[in-house]
């Protein structure tokens, strides 16, 4: 297949020509990404022309409403969901929220929930607290050297439960689990599947109809997008589990979890992510394919991209015997959001790299579970450098040479 032309890709985002990323080598990117200009481009245009009430029958207001409605049905598709399974929302923590609120109300005491100790807080306490309410709490633990979630330790944990929910991959970690094959698993043993995939759709959305999630969630803002939470909640699920919406919503699907209203502007906004996937496949040949089949090729060319970006790395940081790096060190199996921990604290040696160019960040991220369990003090933290496919090889030069420095 066709690669990715890094000059088309850049391009497409603004914020490279821009004198205020004159040299800057952006590695912050699992904390958010910057906007492709398809987003940029249909934001103003709403504010400019469509800024009303939508839905109504006047010119902007049917606009309006038009652009709304286009968000949700092409990321569906490309999602290989239905329209009305994609909802939108302030954030992924609000969704989340919002989703453990409904199993509150859906569960017994004494059913039991899953969660891992590899998640993002946003993803496990919510549904943590639900053990307020008498919801067994299960915790699928990581192994405490590598970070690894092991699917052979889940069976024992599915006996029983009602829901699992556990990360496409974490944002200290970086390793991808199998979601579809854990799924299959969880399901087998009739276990509805929840996966955060907040750190994963950056580097390319998957196709959720096919991993068979009954929950995906991700974060528009890290997606080249505007800031939105993004939620697929299939048919069955959706409306089994009690309305949180206005009553009067009750039978909207993509209404019963969002109990906010909408930010019009921001998900009609959410369509221009769509146009970027569409430009990418039309630049990788893939123009005449299903959306869905055109997202997973955008898909593929990202992860290829970035495996290749991410080798020599990895190379560097496993030949440190002063580093200790989190997750794997096999450049597929991981997603580019590497986290490591050496004697100084995470947040001085990213500030002792602005000098040499380079935008990285230290902290414990909301990771303070994976990371207390791997022995890591939080205070301390680690230092993590986290890029996607609009990364260009001399960046990740110039990142190798500042660790050099700082290192």
């Amino acid at each position: 297949m066709k690669t990715l032309d890094i000059d088309v890709i850049r391009a497409a985002f603004p914020a490279f020509s821009n004198p205020a990323f004159d040299g800057v080598a952006l590695f912050d990117n699992a904390g958010g990404s910057v906007p492709c200009r398809q987003v940029i481009d249909r934001l103003s245009r709403f504010y400019h022309e469509r800024k009303v009430q939508p839905y109504a029958d006047y010119g902007p207001s049917a606009a309006a409403g038009e652009e709304m409605d286009e968000a949700r049905s092409r990321l569906a598709a490309i999602l290989g969901v239905d329209t009305d399974e994609v909802s939108f929302g302030p954030s992924t923590t609000q969704n989340t929220f919002v989703l453990a609120n409904a199993f509150r109300q859906f569960l017994e005491p004494g059913d039991a929930i899953i969660v891992t100790d590899q998640d993002h807080e946003a993803n496990s306490g919510p549904w943590r607290r639900l053990a307020e309410d008498g919801i067994e709490i299960r915790e699928w633990k990581i192994d405490p050297e590598t970070g690894h979630l092991d699917p052979a330790d889940l069976p024992p944990l599915l006996d029983g439960a009602r829901l699992l929910c556990f990360p496409h991959c974490s944002n200290v970690v970086g390793e991808i689990n199998d979601a579809a094959a854990i799924t299959a698993m969880a399901h087998e043993a009739g276990v509805a599947v929840c996966v955060d995939g907040v750190s994963y759709a950056p580097h390319g959305l998957p196709d959720v109809g096919a991993m068979g999630a009954d929950i995906y969630l991700f974060s528009a803002y890290k997606t080249y997008g505007p800031h939105q939470g993004i939620m697929v909640i299939r048919r069955a699920l959706g409306e089994a589990l009690p309305n949180q919406g206005h009553f009067f919503n009750g039978d909207t699907l993509y209404k019963r979890f969002t109990p906010a209203g909408p930010d019009h502007a921001q998900v009609a906004a959410s369509a221009g992510m769509a146009d970027y996937i569409d430009m990418l496949a039309d630049h990788l040949g893939q123009g005449g394919a299903s959306p869905r089949d055109r997202g997973r090729a955008v898909h593929d060319a990202m992860r290829a991209r970035e495996t290749a970006l991410l080798k020599p790395l990895l190379d560097y940081l496993g030949n440190r015997n002063s580093v200790r790096l989190l997750g794997p060190t096999d450049a597929p199996a991981r997603a580019p959001t590497v986290a490591v921990v050496t004697d100084t604290p995470g947040a001085t040696l990213a500030a002792e790299m602005v000098p040499h160019g380079i935008g990285a960040a230290g902290g414990d991220f909301y990771a303070v579970r994976p990371l207390s369990a791997m022995g890591i003090d939080t205070d301390h933290g680690v230092l993590r450098m986290s890029f996607t496919h609009y990364t260009t090889e001399a960046e990740v030069d110039r990142l190798i040479g500042a660790l050099d420095h700082v290192l």
